[in-house]
C-alpha cells in the first residue's frame, strides 16, 4: 500500500519525466508559436492543422457546437478558419487537447472526478471569454479563454499520479476517496501546474495565471489574472467541480471591485455560464 506522502511522490514523478501524463497536442502547441509571431497566415494555419486527421475532424466536430457555431456548418478546416478566425481555431484545438486529457483516465472514481473538472475547465474558459469581451477586454478574448481552460491543469497532474498508484495497487480498487483527492488538488495543483507549464514551455502569461490564481493578495493590475480569479469564484459559487457556495458575494471580491464590475453583469455572468455547461456534452 502507498505509505510514502502523496506530495512527495507527486514532487518526485514531475521531477522525473517518467509520468505519462496526456501532452498538449505538438500541433496545439505549434499554433499558439505560430499565432504569436503576428505575421501568420490562414494557408499557414491550415497547414498544421490537416497534418493530423484526428485533430481535423475533432476541430471540426466543435467548431460546429453550440459553443462556437451558430451559422451553417462548415465542412474544411480552412472554412472553420476563415469563419471563426485563426486565434478561435486555435483555441478550439487547445480544448480539443485538453478533453483528450481529461477523458483518458480509466479508475471509475478518478474518471468521475475529472469529469467534474473538465464542467469546471469549460466554464472557466467560457466564462472568461465571455467576460473579458463584456468588460471592455475583447483583444483578450482568446487569450482569456485558454488561460480559463488551463487555470487548474495541475489537477491533472494530481490524478494521473493519483490513478498510477492506485493501478499499481489492488488492479484499480484502491483509489483515494474524493475527500483525499480534494484535498490534495486543492493544496498543490497550483504549484504542480506552473512546474508543468514551464515544462511545456507555454507562454508566461498562462504560467503565471496556473501560478497565482489562488493567491490571497494577487495583482490586479494582470487583467487576464484578473479575470480568471473571478470566473473561478463564480464556478465556485455554482458548485461546478465542487460543492455549491451560494452565499460567495463575487461583486464584493477584490477584482470585481478593482474593474467596476457590477452585480448585474456578474448575474449574467452566472447565468452565461450555467447555460454553458449544458453545451458540454455537444463538445464531448
Amino acid at each position: 500500500m502507498q505509505t510514502r506522502p502523496f506530495v512527495e511522490v507527486i514532487r518526485e514523478q514531475l521531477e522525473s519525466e517518467t509520468l505519462n501524463l496526456p501532452m498538449f497536442h505538438p500541433i496545439a502547441l505549434k499554433l499558439q508559436s505560430v499565432l504569436a509571431a503576428k505575421d501568420f497566415t490562414i494557408e499557414q494555419v491550415v497547414g498544421l492543422i490537416i497534418k493530423d486527421q484526428a485533430l481535423t475532424s475533432q476541430i471540426l466536430r466543435l467548431a460546429n457546437s453550440a459553443m462556437f457555431s451558430g451559422l451553417a456548418k462548415v465542412t474544411t478546416i480552412t472554412e472553420a478558419v476563415v469563419r471563426l478566425g485563426a486565434r478561435e481555431i486555435a483555441s478550439v484545438a487547445m480544448l480539443a487537447s485538453q478533453q483528450n486529457s481529461y477523458h483518458s483516465f480509466t479508475v471509475p472514481d478518478i474518471k468521475s472526478h475529472s469529469q467534474q473538472l473538465w464542467k469546471h475547465a469549460i466554464g472557466s474558459a467560457i466564462g472568461a471569454r465571455w467576460l473579458s469581451e463584456k468588460t471592455g477586454y475583447k483583444q483578450l478574448a482568446q487569450e482569456a479563454f485558454i488561460a480559463g481552460l488551463l487555470h487548474d491543469i495541475g489537477n491533472l497532474l494530481i490524478l494521473k499520479v493519483m490513478e498510477g498508484i492506485s493501478l499499481a495497487e489492488q488492479e484499480g480498487k484502491g483509489a483515494p476517496s474524493r475527500e483525499l483527492m480534494t484535498e490534495i488538488m486543492s493544496a498543490m495543483h497550483t504549484e504542480s501546474g506552473y512546474a508543468l507549464l514551464q515544462k511545456w514551455n507555454l507562454p508566461e502569461v498562462y504560467c503565471t495565471i496556473v501560478r497565482d490564481h489562488h493567491k490571497e493578495q494577487a495583482d490586479t493590475n494582470n487583467v487576464l489574472l484578473s479575470l480568471v480569479r473571478l470566473v473561478d469564484n463564480t464556478c465556485r459559487k455554482l458548485g461546478i467541480a465542487g460543492n455549491p457556495d451560494p452565499q460567495l458575494m463575487l461583486a464584493a471580491t477584490v477584482e470585481a471591485q478593482a474593474m467596476g464590475i457590477k452585480e448585474i453583469l456578474l448575474a449574467e455572468l452566472e447565468i452565461m455560464i450555467e447555460d454553458a455547461m449544458e453545451m458540454v456534452t455537444s463538445a464531448a
